[in-house]
């Protein structure tokens, strides 16, 4: 048992860790462990299984979680973000903007957060900061939000997310939503198409 566990945790939170396991036959003991954090509950992963023997639940539960699985158990609190870009002629020239959009994926409401011809690490924190804000930032709520492997999704920038409780999802390298050209095809006048093989 680890240090600082309860040898056994009260009547509800037993109860609760029966009941959730049940509705999310998807979750590892680790997944359920965390859960009962939130609530204020310290138990083992040990403690865990001996809760799910006690109440006739198979005792091996794998943390495998298919994508189809996933996104049914976290449809309302899932996002994602991409860039596109476009060309703008100025004075000195044409200039690559590179624009930033993120999707609510239950709703399917699209919030344009930023243009800039220089995604750089300091002007990500920022959007991060903007898109995780108390009153009206866009994640509110959220607690992933899906992104590809672009390097422009700087390490800094998905700390930030996570210090406000949205975790990054990267995307397989060939997952069968990315385009050739490693985006989500975001086109604003005609919808986040990229997004179509996941939604419903």
């Amino acid at each position: 048992m680890r240090s600082g566990c309860t040898p056994w945790p009260a009547r509800s939170s037993e109860s609760w860790a029966g009941s959730k396991a049940r509705e999310n036959p998807s979750w590892g003991y680790d997944r359920i462990v965390g859960a009962l954090a939130n609530l204020g509950h310290r138990v083992s992963d040990q403690t865990v299984g001996n809760i799910l023997k006690a109440n006739g639940i198979a005792p091996e539960r794998k943390c495998q979680t298919t994508r189809k699985t996933f996104l049914k158990s976290h449809w309302d609190v899932l996002a994602a973000i991409d860039f596109t870009t476009i060309e703008v002629w100025t004075i000195g020239g044409p200039v690559t903007f590179y624009l930033l959009f993120v999707m609510e994926l239950a709703s399917r409401r699209v919030h344009f957060a930023g243009c800039t011809p220089n995604p750089d690490n300091l002007w990500m924190m920022q959007i991060a900061r903007s898109l995780t804000d108390a009153e009206d930032g866009f994640l509110e709520g959220k607690r992933y939000v899906l992104m590809d492997r672009d390097g422009k999704f700087f390490p800094a920038f998905q700390a930030i997310l996570k210090t406000e409780g949205v975790d990054a999802v990267l995307l397989p390298a060939k997952s069968p939503i990315e385009r050739p050209s490693g985006t989500l095809s975001w086109i604003p006048e005609r919808g986040m198409s990229g997004t179509d093989d996941f939604l419903p």
